[in-house]
Formats: C-alpha cells, structure tokens, sequence
C-alpha cells in the first residue's frame, strides 16, 4: 500500500484504486493511464513539480492531455516564475520515483493547484504512488486533503 493510499484511506474519503499493467516502453504514463483504464484523457489527471523562483518546489495536478503552462503556475502560487523542477529535487522532495508521483503522502507536503478543469467531473484520476497505479476521488476531496487552490494552470 502506498502513502497516497494510505492517507486516502486514514482520512476516510471515498475513493476506489485501479492498477493496470505497466508497459515500461509507453512514453506518456498518463496516457497509457488512461487507454488502459478506458478513462477519457481528461480525467485523468498528472502531477508535475515545479520550482519557483525562491527555489521553492511546487505541485501542478492537470489532465494528461494538456501541458502545464509555468505562467499560470506562477501566477497562482504568488510568485514570479516558475520551471520544471529536477528530477532529483522531485525524487527528494515527495518519495515518488518520476511516472508514479502522486499528489497524495508525498515525503515532504508541497504547496499545490489542481487545475480548475477537475471540478467538471464527479471523479478524477491521480498516480496512487507507482506506475500503473491509479486512485479515483472526488475534487473536492483531492483539494480539502491538499489544502490547494483550484485554477487554470494548463495550456
């Protein structure tokens, strides 16, 4: 059981995790998330790092057909830039391997925006912590477990 399930299950809000097979050739983790699952794109949802211009890490939770635009990012996290963080700050800073990054029970609790495109659906799909791992929850319940902020992040 991973962090991320863990702290779904301890603070009691409905979820349901969905494991499918891994293929270690795919190129995008969350496209091949949501073929194998048979989930549309757009709610299925990737959770990319970055880093501000105080050096501070940050998370971005978007749908996997979309690119996260570092403008918005910046902007709703109060600050003047942003850029991908390094894979070994992600690594570092949230006990995820990179393809299995969830927004859930990462090792140190980052500052997070949820695209405001969740809030569209009953339910959405995040990394569970590893690949070809996946947990379903309501929006509303990944934002109150976040502590995040809903806005139009992605481009």
């Amino acid at each position: 059981m991973t962090p991320a399930i863990k702290l779904a299950r301890q603070s009691k809000v409905e979820h349901s995790v969905h494991e499918y097979s891994h293929d270690p050739a795919s190129d995008s983790y969350g496209l091949e998330a949501a073929e194998k699952l048979g989930v549309p794109e757009v709610r299925v949802f990737k959770t990319l790092v970055v880093s501000l211009d105080n050096n501070e890490l940050a998370v971005g939770i978007l749908p996997v057909s979309t690119q996260l635009s570092m403008k918005r990012i910046a902007k709703a996290l109060d600050a003047k830039k942003a850029v991908m963080a390094a894979p070994a700050d992600v690594e570092r800073a949230t006990g995820y391997v990179l393809g299995g990054v969830s927004p859930l029970g990462q090792k140190k609790r980052l500052r997070s925006v949820i695209d405001s495109s969740a809030t569209n659906f009953p339910t959405i799909y995040v990394s569970a912590g590893r690949r070809g791992l996946e947990i379903e929850l309501k929006p509303q319940d990944l934002y109150d477990l976040l502590n995040a902020d809903f806005a139009d992040i992605a481009q």
